[in-house]
């Protein structure tokens, strides 16, 4: 099976070197909601 959506975010994220907050604001979304999807917690 392939990798969760979650993992997918935390490796993407990770890779291009940014925090969770960077990628928020270059998503138009709070770093929170990132830290929700890389949790699990929310896919929204």
């Amino acid at each position: 099976m392939g990798k969760s959506f979650s993992q997918k975010i935390i490796e993407l994220r990770r890779a291009a070197g940014l925090t969770q907050e960077q990628l928020g604001e270059k998503l138009g979304i709070s770093g929170q909601a990132v830290s929700k999807w890389e949790r699990g917690v929310s896919h929204s």
